[in-house]
């Protein structure tokens, strides 16, 4: 039997998929400190990382790693870390200087049950720190949510990508779940990601060259507000980049609005209500910043109710009713602290909402 090996097709933890994934999008270097449940990120790099092509370095804490990760890439280097939720509050004021300073960097939080220490198990209580700036000033992150082992893996090539062309740092926000759980993944090309040497990269001075300093700050207030307003122009480029996934929304009576694993679970639940003879059309936010505010706009203009499910008390749900802007009823259902809803309770949840408004079947 003549049987041919797809190297780039593997079984893998989604983890593992990730870090697999970065070594194939040609880092330079990773700096993190281990915490479950994402500490495969960095064994993984620690075994399989050539280092002649670059560092994998576990630092004293995060706090020394988001700053390594910021001289790194400060030098025009690709660089990333990961962590989990307490990790990245510890970061959050490095990555306020690497925005600020307009670096481009790959950032990764495999969120876990909070707050506080809150447990190992998956949560997506993080929406708000990964989306509304989490350290100090007006600065924004490109923060990609995947749902699939598969999503893991291509999304490191497509933050990079996003980060290096608007000079920004980009997060991937998933969970405990899709961090540890295996799935059949096709792995990205290695050289398919387009290298440069930058421009604005620091540098020292030169016969022929003058010095480059990259700045995060100024004296001067004008000089701040102007650097801020430089900010906000490339926010407002961003929105050209928004990315959703929509699932049989024709017709659709009720919209479910999820992303990442609870997205997964709502899946299943449009299948249990779809048998009862009700219309009930999913959008997955794929960029929660930037987030696609106008399509759901638009839809909450055809739909009678709107269902956000969410594994926190309640975040996303805000961009929503923002979007929606009281063109139908919002309704939200949520689990918290690691726990993880059913099919079924997401269908019961529709079910009263069929209920409350009389809605047809």
């Amino acid at each position: 039997m003549n049987m041919s090996y797809d190297k780039n097709v593997r079984l893998m933890k989604g983890n593992e998929a990730l870090a697999e994934a970065a070594i194939r999008a040609e880092i330079d270097g990773y700096f993190g400190y281990p915490i479950t449940p994402q500490s495969e990120i960095l064994e993984y790099l620690s075994k399989n990382f050539n280092e002649e092509d670059g560092v994998v370095l576990q630092a004293e804490s995060e706090i020394a790693a988001i700053n390594m990760v910021f001289g790194a890439a400060g030098s025009g280097k690709r660089v990333m870390t990961s962590t989990s939720s307490p990790g990245m509050s510890l970061m959050l004021e490095g990555v306020s200087y690497i925005a600020a300073a307009q670096l481009p960097c790959l950032l990764v939080n495999i969120s876990r049950g909070g707050p506080g220490l809150g447990t190992i198990q998956p949560s997506q209580a993080d929406y708000f720190q990964s989306t509304k700036g989490g350290g100090h000033g007006d600065y924004r992150l490109i923060v990609l949510a995947p749902n699939s082992v598969q999503e893991m893996a291509d999304f490191v090539f497509d933050a990079i990508y996003l980060a290096e062309k608007y000079r920004n740092p980009a997060l991937i926000l998933s969970d405990g779940t899709l961090g540890q759980m295996m799935e059949k993944v096709r792995l990205p090309e290695k050289g398919s990601l387009p290298k440069f040497i930058p421009d604005w990269a620091a540098k020292g001075k030169r016969k022929d060259k003058e010095r480059n300093i990259i700045l995060t700050s100024a004296v001067d207030p004008a000089v701040m507000e102007n650097l801020n307003k430089e900010l906000q122009k490339k926010y407002a480029l961003l929105q050209s980049e928004v990315r959703y996934e929509l699932n049989e929304i024709e017709d659709a009576q009720i919209l479910i609005v999820a992303f990442g694993l609870s997205a997964r679970i709502c899946n299943k639940a449009q299948e249990i209500v779809k048998e009862k003879g009700v219309s009930v059309g999913l959008l997955r936010p794929i960029t929660l910043y930037p987030f696609p505010s106008d399509t759901i706009t638009k839809l909450s203009k055809k739909v009678q109710a709107i269902l956000v499910v969410e594994l926190n008390a309640g975040q996303m749900v805000e961009d929503v009713k923002l979007a929606v802007n009281g063109n139908c009823p919002v309704h939200f259902y949520g689990r918290m602290g690691g726990e993880l809803p059913t099919p079924e309770e997401i269908y019961f949840e529709l079910k009263k909402i069929i209920d409350e408004q009389s809605i047809e079947k």
